[in-house]
């Protein structure tokens, strides 16, 4: 077909498929008064804690500012290959090339529209090849996809949306190779699929293998030679995609990623009605803990779909055997195991039923196919196939649980209804009226146009109300000042230094501007290090998901190399001094932080040794008096508070509903001491307000460190400090007491440490520094431990000892060494090995059929055929 005609034929309905989802979405976020440039963002949810930051740091890798293996401003450092395998590796994200860090939000954007447009379009792609029906049903299936629930609901996480534009792809690849031995397809479509987000691959692949078996058992003496080929293109492909899912799947065993243990057999707080509720228009429960999966497809989609099931077209065992993915994929939901099974045995942090795509996938697939079948004769099935969804959506209006479907307007049902009826109208007034039936396609077009835009508008609504579309101060504020300083301490230093901003934007700021911090709030993260920070007093607890700077001691300041602290005011801490200001911001230098490294013995790795900042510190300057000691504080003054107290452990209610509760205290510090005030307790969503020296702060309780900052006092001084907690549960706090510093005490200690060193040099993936030991002796460092550091002492390949799974710490013999530290992740080289085998075995492979192919052709005296 020449260029034109498909254009005339095919090309409209092709462009319309990509440019009707993303005019839609476009026109959705408009109203809500997203658009680019625009004050508002399409940063929900953690697009504006997590994407919008990691797209920044993948941007600063295209630019060549940080390695794509290895990234220091992952908190302390992080395996960033397989970083990028979950929140990066999409077709589009490329893109942010061409954007500024600060244009993120527009970027982002962007990314998401084209999304949303590709899903569209490959869906179509797809469709034009299976289904031998109208272009206008196929842009309508194609369109129904792209706009699905899950894909509106979920679009803050748009980094799973990339698997749903290679799944059609993979399910047409399925029927090239089973029917035409055409396996190219869908051993691209794999590879790009797994390269692209391992998490979203799998459930695909899953999916995948049994829709190929259901075709298996239609056609078994017809397709039993194809399972071969199938069983090598997907080996194959899998085998490819190696040098980004091994690297993965290690990085996640070793770094302690644990498994959820099953508990139950049913899913908590699902309801018997969750599913054809969440195929009604424009019904949006919640995507946090007790939602309902999102299902809808589209309202003709489900007509069609449920044709396929009625028609005496179509074969009871065709019925039966899709029947039963469906049925397998609606016990996902109700079934813990097989709930867990879809997500890797993880359970999932909120946005729960993440394989719910699966389902309008299956449904529009199998409308497809339902409306091969459909003639003006099934006018009467039609019709109560309509009528019977209106009856149920009226039945679940009546006889639902109120309380659990408390999130159903009665607008939707009553939307969904009138959907319908229209659509009933028209598909059977389009046959009586041949003559306009143009008029009444284009009608119904409209319809579902629109149908698709106000469920989408009232997901998006949904998701407004519910994680808020910030502003795009939220992401740009301060960005300018906060940029130039970290600029500013880049020029200072020839040697990797770590920076802790005490006002920062989000958890994940460092990875926006290139700075090593301590903060992240990442899904792949090394847990180990993690919980070894928890033990040196910086709040990450649970699986690790999160780890904050703030709230810890001039300790870990400069046992970390925090060189520089970024503050709006003064953050008042011994050996801090203000360097430069920009904006609201000043850069202060801690003239005690230590390098990347420092000498020790090898008793530092004693199992049971250096549980906490003091032992540590202890250890490696020799000192062995305490530099921390504490003193009680008096109450002065208490508002708003019920106080209870229950064996040391402290109660605090309101008495007053929407007020804050704020208690004052006293604190004697003594002289030549930072002090600090010790909260440690629960209380879920509670923020600290601490007031000290007129000078105000926030905290969250469970999220942060425990020691709140007083401040420096040269002479003796008492201290008053007010209080106030947010929220409105009840807060639970161990007694409160001061705890003080004698930076004498420190200085001495960490002079001590000093004298013994080790500066290292990074670039990129390396780390090295040179030493001149009289004895042997430990080069401890603060560098994450991994299994992918490789460790070289004068070129030659050494060993390294664990300590505590938490930092590198190398044995190094008496004399003049150079030390040095490669980080290649763990089964890259294995897995680049496989990449390039498979695909030129895949090459082989394809060549091996299509020859075959050529050498079966049998020909006959009036023509031929493929044997």
């Amino acid at each position: 077909m020449k260029y034109k005609e498909w254009i005339k034929h095919k090309g409209w309905a092709f462009l319309l498929s990509i440019l009707l989802p993303i005019g839609i979405m476009g026109f959705v976020y408009f109203l809500l008064g997203i658009y680019p440039g625009s004050e508002k963002t399409i940063l929900a949810s953690d697009a504006l804690s997590q994407t919008s930051n990691f797209f920044a740091s993948f941007n600063n890798a295209l630019h060549g500012k940080q390695s794509f293996l290895y990234t220091w401003y992952g908190s302390l450092g992080l395996n960033y290959w397989s970083f990028m395998a979950y929140y990066i590796n999409g077709i589009f994200s490329p893109l942010v090339y061409f954007f500024d860090n600060s244009q993120i939000p527009d970027a982002l954007y962007m990314i998401l529209l084209l999304k949303f447009g590709a899903i569209g379009g490959t869906f179509w792609v797809m469709s034009d090849r299976i289904f031998k029906i109208p272009q206008w049903s196929k842009l309508i299936l194609s369109v129904s996809f792209a706009l699905s629930g899950f894909c509106v609901a979920y679009s803050p996480q748009q980094m799973w949306l990339d698997g749903l534009i290679y799944l059609p792809l993979v399910i047409l690849g399925i029927h090239r190779l089973m029917d035409e031995r055409k396996p190219a397809l869908l051993f691209i479509s794999y590879l790009l699929l797994f390269l692209s987000n391992f998490y979203m691959a799998f459930m695909i692949g899953v999916f995948s293998f049994l829709y190929v078996f259901c075709r298996f058992i239609l056609a078994p003496q017809m397709y039993k030679k194809s399972l071969i080929t199938y069983l090598i293109t997907s080996l194959l492909a899998g085998g490819a995609s190696m040098v980004t899912i091994l690297p993965t799947l290690l990085d996640l065993k070793n770094n302690g990623e644990s498994l959820t243990k099953l508990s139950r057999l049913f899913t908590n707080d699902t309801g018997i009605w969750d599913i054809p509720v969440k195929t009604m228009v424009g019904v949006y429960d919640t995507s946090k803990y007790g939602s309902a999966p999102f299902l809808y497809f589209g309202l003709l989609g489900t007509i069609f779909c449920l044709f396929y099931f009625v028609s005496p077209k179509i074969k009871l065992k065709n019925k039966l055997v899709y029947g039963s993915l469906f049925l397998l994929l609606i016990a996902s939901v109700y079934i813990e195991p097989m709930n867990l099974f879809w997500h890797g045995f993880h359970a999932p942090n909120m946005f729960l039923f993440r394989f719910s795509f699966l389902f309008s996938f299956l449904g529009l697939l199998l409308a497809g196919f339902g409306l091969e079948k459909v003639t003006k004769e099934d006018g009467n099935r039609i019709l109560n196939i309509v009528l019977g969804i209106i009856f149920l959506y009226v039945l679940i209006v009546f006889f639902a649980n109120r309380k659990r479907y408390d999130f159903l307007d009665k607008n939707a049902v009553l939307a969904s209804v009138v959907f319908l009826i229209v659509y009933l109208l028209i598909l059977l007034l389009k046959d009586r009226f041949k003559s306009k039936q143009a008029v009444w396609l284009l009608f119904l077009v409209a319809v579902f146009i629109g149908e698709m835009t106000l469920n989408a508008q009232k997901l998006v609504e949904g998701i407004a109300s519910e994680w808020r579309y910030p502003e795009r101060v939220a992401y740009t504020q301060n960005y300018e000042d906060v940029h130039q300083l970290v600029e500013w301490t880049k020029e200072q230093n020839d040697t990797l230094y770590r920076l802790g901003n005490l006002n920062s934007s989000s958890r994940n700021e460092s990875f926006i501007h290139g700075y090593s911090g301590v903060s992240m709030f990442s899904s792949i993260r090394n847990r180990h290090s993690s919980m070894y920070m928890n033990e040196l007093g910086f709040r990450s607890t649970g699986t690790n998901l999160t780890i904050q700077y703030i709230n810890n001691t001039l300790v870990m300041d400069s046992l970390l190399g925090i060189k520089y602290n970024l503050a709006q005011n003064d953050p008042d801490k011994f050996g801090f001094t203000l360097k430069k200001k920009v904006g609201k911001y000043g850069v202060y230098e801690n003239e005690f932080a230590l390098p990347l490294g420092m000498l020790t013995d090898k008793g530092i790795y004693k199992k049971d040794g250096v549980k906490n900042q003091t032992e540590l510190l202890q250890y490696l300057s020799g000192e062995t008096d305490s530099f921390f000691y504490f003193s009680e504080i008096k109450t002065l003054k208490e508002e708003n508070v019920q106080v209870e107290d229950h064996d040391s452990v402290l109660f605090y209610s309101k008495t007053v509903p929407n007020k804050l509760r704020t208690l004052t205290y006293s604190v004697d510090v003594p002289a030549r001491s930072q002090a600090y005030l010790s909260l440690y307790g629960q209380g879920t969503e509670v923020d600290v307000k601490m007031k000290v020296n007129g000078v105000e702060s926030w905290a969250g309780l469970e999220g942060t460190g425990q020691y709140y900052n007083l401040g420096y006092y040269d002479k003796a001084e008492t201290v008053e400090v007010e209080v106030s907690f947010t929220g409105d549960r009840v807060v639970h706090l161990v007694r409160p007491n001061a705890m003080f510093i004698n930076v004498d005490t420190f200085k001495e200690a960490i002079q001590k440490v000093k004298e013994k060193e080790v500066a290292f040099k990074t670039d990129g993936r390396t780390a090295e520094a040179k030493v001149n030991l009289d004895k042997e002796q430990v080069v401890l460092t603060t560098i994450p431990y991994d299994k992918g550091w490789q460790a070289y002492i004068d070129g030659e390949k050494v060993a390294i000892p664990t300590f505590k799974d938490a930092f590198l710490a190398l044995p190094v013999a008496k004399g003049s060494h150079t030390i040095k530290f490669v980080f290649v992740p763990q089964g890259l080289k294995l897995g680049a090995i496989l990449f390039v085998s498979c695909i030129l075995l895949f090459i082989f492979y394809n060549w091996y059929l299509t020859r075959r192919q050529k050498q079966s052709v049998i020909v006959i005296e009036n023509g031929g055929y493929y044997d």
